[in-house]
């Protein structure tokens, strides 16, 4: 990604680029037609930004993931964003669940 960013992510945030989705068919006139099998599939995406992670019981307990990590997570567990006309998903860390080796 090109551009800086210009959103922080707080505590155990993660800051994702959303991924193209592989069922998606886009027509010449631009309309896009999903595939409804996607429905159920998990979200995929590029981490940009990490906070700095979560305190527990005092200690400061730092991310797993990192900037440039292609990540799956749940699918109703993000926040979109629209900043700058580029969409972006705000989610817990413990939202995620792997990432892409």
């Amino acid at each position: 990604m090109a551009k800086k960013l210009s959103l922080s992510p707080l505590g155990d945030r993660v800051v994702v680029v959303p991924a193209e989705k592989d069922g998606e068919k886009k027509l010449p006139s631009g309309i896009i037609i999903p595939e409804t099998v996607d429905k159920e599939k998990p979200a995929k995406g590029e981490v940009v930004a990490v906070g700095q992670g979560k305190y527990v019981d005092g200690a400061l307990v730092p991310m797993q993931v990192k900037v440039g990590d292609t990540v799956i997570f749940s699918k109703y567990g993000y926040d979109e964003v629209k900043l700058e006309g580029d969409t972006y998903y705000i989610l817990s860390e413990s939202n995620i669940l792997g990432i892409v080796k």
